[in-house]
């Protein structure tokens, strides 16, 4: 089966709510299609597929299409409301279902909204069975295998999965461990966490003071959350708290603060909490798995420990991939998406901010203290906005630009360009020696894309 998608990005469907392809129609589709294919590869006698969102106004069209879609094959749904993309992904296989889908766009303003799916196992789909899927929706293949009457699926919905969400987080901490007498600032970017974020730290016995918890459909993400940490940092420093968290719109993202004030990225999470699996004996394959993303300035500082790097294509599913394959139970983006392997089969924004916590609660230390001696490359990262994601390799003109900024820059540096997988934008990514002269680069080269994909136009 071919692999070009049209529909499938690096994090399923997405695009802007009620233009194509985030539709109700394109959605119902889906439904239909998702809802066939695992209905082909179950055994139970009866299916079901769990449907879970995040905060969006956009949320409840798509559920409702999607549960159309999934019942008019026989299958029922279980709707579960705004939960974490990580705790949908546990609820599908602790409940035992066959799949589930998750509504949200992740990181990406309230405008827009997406569709992904997890298999029985709690992991995102291959690419195979997203290509299947649609393959499914392109022909008229999928008329012929609607039910009958009699065996249309029915949808129900649960209003206990927070509370398993947040056992399923508190089971990762020793019971000999509390967070007393800590405080934390969370920011849960209005989204998805907001429930479940601050009832497991105040459980745990932490000191909470909340922010973006009060979603109104329109605000996920907006000035705040792990996109924009600012917010949680002036926090920390106002009110002395002992650190801060900040997810993004599902919460499968983390951006973490220390006592001063100082955001860490995912890169900097990592190498904290590779160091910390190592020194236990815990990590597994001698390394960790991250993406192109990633600061050189990682793989110098997990090379002083004698561990190694695996990069990946950017997306967090492409990383759980490579250390299923590998064996590896650490990885992540700089994005702020941390993969615990032993725990969790997504990143788990919060699931990652706890085990930092425990380990400043056991060593009862402060989170600076822990953080590695990490000295990353100067790096610059310009976006575009993008009509269409022309080949660039055929943007020849670009290319030759390209090249004179990495002979410019030298030993030392790369370039990289690469189409978003959930917008329509362009990344150019220079990372070098010389901070000027990268910022520079990447400034150019953002120009010189513009510029090349006008005359392709």
């Amino acid at each position: 089966m071919s692999m070009h998608r049209k529909l499938f990005g690096t994090d399923g469907v997405r695009g802007r709510a009620n233009v194509h392809p985030m539709t109700a129609e394109v959605a119902l589709k889906l439904g239909q299609a998702a809802a066939h294919v695992f209905l082909e590869s179950g055994k139970a006698q009866r299916h079901r597929i769990l449907i879970g969102k995040d905060t969006r106004l956009s949320g409840y069209m798509f559920e409702d299409a999607l549960a159309a879609g999934i019942c008019s094959m026989g299958v029922d749904v279980i709707h579960v409301g705004p939960v974490p993309t990580p705790a949908l992904a546990f609820l599908t296989s602790d409940m035992r279902c066959d799949a589930g889908v998750m509504i949200t766009a992740s990181h990406n303003p309230f405008q827009d909204n997406g569709i992904k799916f997890f298999g029985r196992d709690g992991y995102k789909l291959d690419d195979s069975i997203e290509a299947e899927i649609e393959s499914l929706i392109s022909t008229d293949e999928l008329s012929t295998h609607r039910a009958n009457a009699e065996a249309l699926g029915k949808a129900t919905r649960i209003d206990d999965v927070e509370g398993r969400y947040v056992v399923f987080l508190k089971n990762s901490i020793p019971r000999d461990v509390t967070f007393d007498g800590m405080k934390v600032v969370l920011d849960c970017a209005n989204g998805a966490a907001y429930k479940v974020g601050p009832t497991v730290l105040r459980e745990l016995g932490a000191e909470v003071i909340t922010l973006g918890v009060e979603p109104d459909g329109r605000n996920i993400n907006a000035d705040c959350g792990s996109l924009y940490p600012e917010r949680a940092a002036e926090m920390v420093r106002k009110t002395g708290a002992d650190l801060g968290i900040a997810v993004d719109g599902d919460a499968d993202r983390v951006v973490m603060i220390n006592q001063k004030g100082e955001i860490l990225d995912g890169d900097r999470v990592i190498a904290l909490c590779a160091r910390q699996l190592h020194e236990q004996g815990q990590l597994k394959g001698n390394g960790v798995v991250t993406t192109v993303m990633s600061n050189l300035g990682l793989d110098d500082y997990l090379a002083g420990l004698g561990l190694g790097t695996v990069r990946t294509q950017v997306g967090d599913r492409y990383v759980v991939e490579a250390m299923r394959a590998g064996g590896y139970n650490l990885g992540g983006e700089q994005s702020g998406h941390v993969i615990l392997l032993d725990r969790s089969t997504t990143g788990d924004g919060m699931m990652t901010a706890l085990q930092i916590l425990a380990v400043m609660a056991r060593q009862r230390c402060a989170l600076s203290d822990l953080l590695p001696e990490f000295h990353t490359h100067p790096q610059c990262m310009v976006n575009i906005h993008v009509a269409e994601r022309r080949p660039i390799e055929e943007l020849h003109s670009f290319g030759e630009a390209v090249a004179r900024v990495e002979q410019e820059l030298g030993e030392g540096s790369r370039v990289l360009v690469r189409y978003s997988g959930t917008e329509l934008k362009a990344r150019v990514m220079v990372e070098g020696l010389d901070a000027e002269l990268v910022e520079a680069s990447a400034t150019s080269l953002a120009e010189a894309l513009k510029k090349a994909l006008d005359e392709a136009g």
